[in-house]
């Protein structure tokens, strides 16, 4: 069972950057894509990047293209996700998870951390 913690939310200025941190207890074919989801207020969750850690091929929602960067760390089984140029729309709850399948959707993930949060004002 692989267990994911997150780090990194906070509250930030439209325009501003943030960086989460996902950190995963072990790498095994349960975690051999990670990545980032979020979901608004009100709203429901949506898919933002992943990673493929074999080959480290990169998946984005068209919503974040262009300023946001997931990126690892395997010597440290962390994933992490830079965001620049934040809009008021980015603000959610973030969660990191893991999965078998290299792709962007939520339901190829079957491991989920506890979700940082992202606030982005105007």
């Amino acid at each position: 069972q692989v267990q994911l913690v997150e780090s990194g939310g906070g509250s930030v200025q439209a325009g501003g950057s943030l960086r989460l941190s996902c950190v995963a207890s072990e790498y095994t074919a349960n975690s051999y894509s990670m990545g980032w989801f979020r979901q608004p207020p009100g709203k429901e969750r949506e898919e933002v990047a992943t990673i493929c850690r074999v080959n480290a091929d990169t998946f984005y929602s068209d919503s974040v293209k262009g300023r946001f960067t997931i990126s690892q760390d395997k010597a440290k089984n962390t994933v992490y996700l830079q965001m620049n140029s934040l809009k008021v729309e980015d603000s959610g709850m973030y969660y990191c998870a893991s999965g078998r399948v290299c792709s962007l959707w939520s339901r190829d993930f079957g491991y989920w951390g506890q979700g940082t949060q992202v606030t982005v004002s105007s």
